[in-house]
């Protein structure tokens, strides 16, 4: 089932609740998400998206994943 750019954002939100959350899609498979926020200081951009993709418990993994594709950016704040 396709998921809504409100969970997306809920997910993330729960593990990031000081974020500057950004999600848009209209399909529900294909999606982008920016996320900027403080504790990103100090990570590589590899490190911060791995973040944010354990904050999406599964939702991508695999056939069963419920997201096909989030384009993600992420940064800590300026």
């Amino acid at each position: 089932m396709p998921m809504q750019t409100s969970e997306i954002e809920d997910l993330i939100r729960e593990a990031f609740p000081n974020a500057q959350i950004t999600v848009e899609g209209t399909d529900g498979v294909h999606m982008s998400a920016m996320v900027v926020d403080a504790s990103f200081r100090g990570m590589n951009r590899v490190q911060q998206q791995r973040a944010v993709y354990a904050a999406l418990k599964g939702k991508m993994d695999g056939s069963n994943g419920e997201l096909h594709a989030l384009a993600l950016t992420t940064r800590a704040p300026d």
